[in-house]
Order: C-alpha cells, then sequence, then structure tokens
C-alpha cells in the first residue's frame, strides 16, 4: 500500500464510548429520495407487536398418534432382554426412559425398526456403563446412525455452550445432509433438548437429532406457487399445526420475492421463551445451520427445539425455539435484548456463515461483527498489502522499463515478491494472534459507519461483546498506529496489522450494518494504491466479499461502462494463482476498456468475481449476490428493517454502468429486473446485451464484440494482401461461447487449433470447418467434435 491513513481519517474520536452516527446526522447524498420496498415481516430492534405471541403451546409440530406405540416398546423390552447386555430388573426402567423422558415424539417410533430403537437404547445404556468406569464419572454419549435416506445423532452437550471438543454431529449433519440440499434431493431437520437433565449432572443434558429425506407433495411446482400445502414435505405436513403453517407461509411469501433472507420472530405466551424463524434460497447459506448455534450461544441462549423444513420450490426455513442458558449468568444480556441482537446478526451469518476467525468468536475473544470485519479485512491485505517495498522501486528507476528483457525481469521478480512473502495462510495466522488488536481496530470502525437507526435508544452497540464487561474507548489513528507499533512482535506482524488502518480509512461506505444483506460491499478510496504499480489512478473501486466469492468493480471515471466477468478454478492450485492475480487482472482489464472508450463520453471499468474453489457451481448466486450487494451502496435507504441509511463518506450520488462477460452473458436480464424492482431510476442503462424486450441489444446474437474485432482483421488482410482461406489460425475460446462461436461464423481462416475449457483440439491440416459450424450453431465445446474428421495427424486431448 502507498501510504498509511493520515491521523484521524479513521474518524477517531476520543471519549468514553463508541460516539455513533444519529440518523439525522448521517452524511447523505444530495438529491436522492427512497425508492419503494415491500415491508419486512418484522423490524429487527424493535418491541414485537402484540399480535406476534405465539398462543399455541408447545413446539407448533404435533405427530400423529403411533397407536402401536405400546406393543412396540413390549417388543424393544423382549429383544433388549434377550441381547443380554442390560440386567433384567433395568430392562424396563431403560426402555421406559428412553420412549417417555427423552421428548422423542411419535413420528420417530412409527419411523424406526424394533432393531434400531434396541440399538439405541443399548448404546445409550452403554455410556452410562462407560461413565461409571471413568475417573470424572462423566457420562458422554455419542450416538450416531446415518443412512442414505436418513440420520440418527444423539450426545449429551451443556446447553448454550458451542465446544470443539464435542460431538461436532451439527456440522457434520449439516454437511452431509444440508449443505448438499437440493430440489428433490432434500433433507429436513428435527432437533430437541430432552427436558430431563441427565442422571448425576446438574447441566448436561440428551440431545437428538433426526434427519429424513424430504418426500414433497407436489414435485414439480409451477414457478409461481407459493402454497405451503403444495410445496411442503409429507412428514412435514402431516405434523404442522395451523399456526405454524400460516407463520411458514409469511416467511414462504417473502423470501421467493427476496435475494436474501427473510428474518422472523415471535414471543411465546406465557414464556420467555422466543421463536426466531430464518427463510432463505436453498444453497445460498452454507453452513448457516451450525453458525446460528454459535451465534446464539454467544448471546447466553440456547434452543429447546430446531426444525429445518425444505419445500419443493427451493426454499429453506429454519425455526429455532431460544431460551436463556441456564449457565449464562450475568455476563449475558436478558433474552427480551438479545434476540434483537441475533437477529440483526443473522444477515452477518447469511454473508459468511463459516468466517476464517470462527473459531475466536466460538471462544468469546471476538464478536460475530469483529470477527467477519477481520476476515474482510484478511481478504483485503492478501490484494494490498505492500510487498515490493523500497528496494523494487528503486530497481524500477534503474532498469530500462521499455526494455522487453527488463521488464520481463522486473515483472518475474514483483510476482516472485508478491506470491512468497506473504501467503493467505501466512496472512491468517498473523492475525489470528491479535484479538485485542482487532477489536480497538473494529471500534473505529464501527464509530465511522455504524448509523443508529433508532437515536440515543439504540441498544445495538456497535461492538456489542457481552463477555467483556465493559466497551473500550475508541482510538483515534494516531493512537491505534502506537497501539500496533507497541503490541507487533515483528516488521512483518506491524505490517498486516497496520493495514487494518489502511483499509479503515479506505472505506467510504459500506452494507456491513445493512439489516438484510446477501453479500458484504465496500466502497473504496483508491489513493492508498502505490502508484508505482498502478500509475493510471482510479476513479472508483468496489470491494465484495460473500462466503462463495470475492469481487472487485474499478472504474477510471466517474461514467464509465465494462463488463462482469466471472473467473472460475479447475483447482486448489489454479485458485491460488487467480486470487493472487484477481485485482491486478481487474485493473488491466478496467485500463484496456479505457482505452478502447478512449473516443466514446464513458470510461473504461471492469467487474471480476472469483469464485471460492469450493463453490465453483455458484455462478449464478455468486452474480446475483455481487449485484445487490454493490446496489445497496448505489441506492438510498428504503424500508426499515430491510436497507436502513449508511454512512457515506464520498457523497456524491454514483452510477455503475455494466455489461456481460465471462461466465455472465445469460445473467444481465435478472440484474436488469432486479434493478427494477428494487426502484433503481438507472435500471434500463444499468445493463448492456440485455433482451430486447428490455430495451437491449444481446451482444451474442448480433456479434457486436466479434464484427468490431473482425473487421480490423480484415482490414490488415487488405493492407498485406493476404488470402484469409490461407491463414493459419488457432483460437483460445471455444465455440460454446458467445465471442468464440461467432468468430468460428465470421472467419473463414484455416482453423489449426482450438482451446477451450474441455481441452484442446489439433490438426495441423486443418479441422473441419462444417463440423465446427455446427459447434458453434449449438454452443457446445470442442468435447463434442466428432475426432473421426480429424487427420491422421490431428488430436484431442481433453481435460
Amino acid at each position: 500500500m502507498a501510504s498509511e491513513p493520515t491521523n484521524g481519517a479513521v474518524n477517531g474520536v476520543n471519549g468514553n464510548g463508541p460516539q455513533n452516527k444519529l440518523l439525522e446526522r448521517v452524511v447523505r447524498t444530495p438529491g436522492r429520495q427512497p425508492s419503494p420496498q415491500p415491508t419486512h415481516l418484522s423490524v429487527p430492534g424493535t418491541p414485537p407487536p402484540q399480535d406476534r405471541i405465539l398462543h399455541e403451546t408447545g413446539s407448533g409440530y404435533v405427530a400423529p398418534e403411533f397407536k402401536g406405540k405400546q406393543e412396540q416398546m413390549e417388543q424393544v423390552m423382549d429383544q433388549v432382554e434377550e441381547k443380554g447386555f442390560i440386567p433384567s430388573d433395568l430392562v424396563e426402567d431403560e426402555t421406559k426412559w428412553f420412549y417417555n423422558d427423552l421428548g422423542i415424539d411419535d413420528m420417530y417410533f412409527s419411523t424406526e425398526t424394533v432393531e434400531n430403537i434396541v440399538s439405541h437404547i443399548l448404546s445409550l445404556y452403554a455410556a452410562k456403563v462407560a461413565a461409571y468406569a471413568r475417573a470424572d464419572k462423566q457420562l458422554e454419549i455419542r450416538l450416531d446412525k446415518e443412512a442414505a435416506d436418513h440420520a440418527v445423532y444423539i450426545d449429551t452437550s451443556t446447553p448454550g455452550v458451542s465446544g470443539s471438543g464435542g460431538s461436532q454431529f451439527e456440522a457434520r449433519l449439516e454437511e452431509k445432509y444440508l449443505d448438499g440440499s437440493r430440489g428433490l434431493n432434500s433433507y429436513r431437520v428435527e432437533t430437541f433438548r430432552s427436558p430431563s437433565k441427565l442422571p448425576g449432572r446438574d447441566q448436561q443434558s440428551l440431545r437428538c437429532y433426526f434427519v429424513y429425506q424430504t418426500s414433497f407433495k407436489n414435485k414439480n411446482p409451477d414457478p409461481q406457487e407459493t402454497r405451503i400445502e403444495q410445496l411442503g414435505d409429507d412428514r412435514f405436513l402431516s405434523k404442522v399445526s395451523n399456526n405454524t403453517r400460516d407463520i411458514y407461509q409469511r416467511v414462504m411469501d417473502a423470501a421467493v420475492s427476496r435475494t436474501g433472507p427473510v428474518i422472523d420472530m415471535y414471543d411465546v405466551e406465557g414464556t420467555r421463551e422466543k421463536r426466531l424463524i430464518v427463510g432463505f434460497k436453498q444453497g445460498s447459506a452454507l453452513g448457516m445451520f451450525t453458525a446460528l448455534s454459535d451465534l446464539y450461544h454467544y448471546y447466553g441462549l440456547t434452543s429447546s427445539r430446531k426444525y429445518v423444513e425444505q419445500f419443493s420450490n427451493g426454499i429453506t426455513i429454519m425455526s429455532i425455539y431460544l431460551r436463556p442458558a441456564p449457565n449464562a449468568g450475568a455476563k449475558s444480556p436478558p433474552i427480551e435484548a438479545s434476540i434483537h441482537q441475533v437477529m440483526k446478526e443473522v444477515s452477518l451469518l447469511y454473508c459468511i456463515p463459516q468466517n476464517r476467525l470462527q473459531s475466536h468468536f466460538k471462544n468469546g475473544r471476538l464478536s460475530l461483527q469483529e470477527a467477519i470485519y477481520a476476515h474482510c479485512v484478511w481478504v483485503f491485505v492478501q490484494h494490498f498489502l505492500n510487498r515490493l517495498g523500497n528496494e523494487y522501486n528503486t530497481l524500477t528507476s534503474v532498469l530500462d522499463t521499455s526494455n522487453s528483457v527488463h521488464a520481463e525481469v522486473l515483472s518475474k521478480l514483483k510476482k516472485r515478491l508478491r506470491n512468497e512473502t506473504f501467503t493467505a495462510d501466512y496472512i491468517l495466522e498473523i492475525i489470528n494472534q491479535y484479538p485485542e488488536l482487532i477489536r480497538s481496530l473494529y471500534l473505529a470502525f464501527a464509530n465511522t459507519h455504524y448509523v443508529q437507526t433508532r437515536g440515543d435508544t439504540d441498544d445495538f452497540l456497535p461492538t456489542l461483546s457481552y463477555l467483556r464487561m465493559k466497551v473500550d474507548r475508541v482510538l483515534s489513528d494516531q493512537e491505534l498506529k502506537e497501539l500496533i507499533s507497541k503490541t507487533a512482535v515483528n516488521e512483518h506482524h506491524e505490517m498486516v496489522m497496520t493495514a487494518f488502518r489502511v483499509f479503515n480509512s479506505a472505506v467510504l461506505k459500506t452494507n456491513f450494518y445493512t439489516p438484510t444483506k446477501v453479500a458484504l460491499s465496500f466502497r473504496l478510496n483508491p489513493d492508498f494504491l502505490p502508484q508505482e504499480e498502478y500509475p493510471q489512478p482510479l476513479y472508483g473501486m468496489f470491494l465484495v466479499i460473500s462466503s462463495e466469492f470475492r469481487g472487485f468493480h474499478l472504474r477510471f471515471r466517474d461514467i464509465a461502462r465494462g463488463g462482469i466477468r466471472i473467473v472460475k478454478s479447475r483447482s486448489k492450485e489454479a485458485y491460488a494463482i487467480n486470487a493472487r492475480s484477481l485485482f491486478d487482472e481487474n485493473y488491466n482489464l478496467a485500463n484496456t476498456q479505457q482505452r478502447k472508450n478512449k473516443d466514446i463520453p464513458e470510461g473504461g471499468s471492469k467487474g471480476v468475481v472469483l469464485l471460492d474453489i469450493q463453490h465453483q457451481d455458484k455462478t449464478t448466486v455468486a452474480f446475483e449476490k455481487y449485484i445487490d450487494s454493490i446496489m445497496d451502496l448505489l441506492l438510498p435507504p428504503t424500508s426499515p428493517g430491510i436497507k436502513d441509511p449508511i454512512v457515506d463518506l464520498h457523497g456524491k450520488e454514483e452510477i455503475l454502468f455494466m455489461g456481460p462477460d465471462e461466465n455472465t452473458a445469460d445473467l444481465v436480464n435478472w440484474a436488469t429486473e432486479h434493478a427494477r424492482s428494487r426502484g433503481a431510476p438507472w435500471w434500463k442503462s444499468f445493463f448492456t446485451g440485455k433482451s430486447p424486450k428490455l430495451g437491449g441489444i444481446p451482444h451474442d446474437a448480433y456479434g457486436m464484440t466479434t464484427l468490431s474485432v473482425r473487421e480490423y482483421v480484415l482490414d490488415i488482410y487488405r493492407k498485406l494482401n493476404l488470402d484469409e482461406t490461407q491463414v493459419r489460425k488457432l483460437q483460445t475460446g471455444g465455440p460454446d461461447g458467445d465471442l468464440g462461436s461467432n468468430e468460428i461464423l465470421l472467419g473463414r481462416e484455416k482453423y489449426c487449433a482450438i482451446v477451450d475449457g474441455s481441452g484442446v483440439l489439433v490438426d495441423p491440416n486443418g479441422l473441419n470447418r462444417e463440423e465446427l459450424l455446427r459447434l458453434a450453431k449449438e454452443r457446445k465445446m470442442i468435447s463434442n467434435y466428432d475426432i473421426s474428421s480429424l487427420s491422421p495427424q490431428g488430436y484431442r486431448v481433453l481435460v
């Protein structure tokens, strides 16, 4: 990075507590009015009205009575006694304890075989015997049974505690069943804590998890269908109460029309218990189930029952009954306040369910806000830590950059310094050593960007960490600089932690505190970029971070246009290379677009989205989150509880103009429609390449890019008096893409080789033109090429 922020650049304020921005003091973009938005089901952070009280008792699920339960229990006791592992005089007590005291409903007994129930009872008894043999007499039960269509997990745990040494059943069932739930291959979950404590244990109790593969009533619903009774699973529909079905219906109606999550809450009449409801699209928040447990445990809450329901239109709804944990004590806020914290922070979890500092959050060293803030800066540091140093700049001034040999040496040296000095893992290792510094740096960030939407009565402080008994004083930037210098153990550590200050200073606006969001977006001031590496100054810079991707949008003028491309990686090694070069590639692409646009009023811009190595199939999800989160920073605030005001240090209206590029050509219609649905006045000009019915000209249908490049090539042929049909040609970009297919359709050269995503196709004698035209018209890769048309010297290598 070129320079550190100047003193006070982070708006640090000396005082006794965070000086948060009140709503009326927020820097607002002049002349902009809110656009219409649907009203949220409940406004996070406000007291629930009286009609949001659940008058029904119980879980909202009533399992059909299993009439053969008593007969089954007799059979189970007979088989348990036959096994001989449990003394005869204890068989009846152990069986009745399992049937009556654990809170397992009749649905389990009606679907499980006698043999499996016997196995579970024996396993639980064996755990008791093993506990007696232990020196600490601690009863630990770890029972699991996994099958393709169902699973059962039973373990002992302390309510309200996320332990790294526990069974990890939640993470296991989520990874194996929930994260992969799509369409008909989906799984629902019921989990509850037994009402009775374990013998000899004051706090521990049994937690049971039941996983069932869904069997939908309507397996192929109409795209417009939203009725729960048509979309639900048969088992769910057979036991859900009318009141719970009505609640889910309201969440469903909101979830189908929203990009992000729907968050709702109800009081349970006559108790302090709260029912939290979260709805979202399948596959858009992997790891959410486990992360929610960490979140409410952090605020001193525990769950008595949890349900995960899947619906055949691709919507997931989670229902969690929360109550104060018995061991929470005075260090945790009352549930009446903490439930609003949980609701607000669910949207942070939705963006990044499992952040890279999750262990600090689980252990209470960092709040969720602090951990995700540090995760975002970790991403920032990977791209912008100045690893070249003054020596590189001196060498650059000595060598002749116009000399190709010198330029190549500098380029290789630059790559090596960037790649080998600070790896992503090394940066994370450093950050993990300084949770106390992260708290202070986060507080400075929050003091600048957090908005109190309810004035001085707002109970959502920017660094709410109830495991600490006080709110730290906000340090000025100079004080932060001195603190980092004193705390960091060496120069490398100081460089990484100083990057937090640079990040704080660079952020002009962010959706970090917006109640509902799908990814975290930051509008950055690009002045921190070193001029030696980036000689052409940027006008605007956006950084977007989600669990599925990271991405930038760069532009060289206020009014600029360029495409949005999504980059995929074939392996971890390829991903590491793509991640290291992401910003430089984006900068160079935008710079090239700037040069291409030199004769028109618009400047050049470009957006590049890099899919995470674990989410290579999430092209559409990543694009939608990228677009929606950037729009959070372009549009004025709307409905309270959905899009609250943000602090805008840029202070000017911004409009971005985008277009299709790699892997996004078929997504621009959605972006246009989404901009219109969010009330953007510029929705018609937001994207080029959209459908004619939306006022656009499809790039691929008219070959706009290919035609212009093609004309340039034809002029070269005419200038050099070349016969086009005799020119040998190698093309990177296959017949499946719009540019590659249009080039094949327009060109008449002799194709000798084509490289695309599926492999390499080579024929020194020329590839069959008719076969290439067929692939181009059908938009198919070279893996579909008829190799019988190759000459003896031709070959194809597929990846």
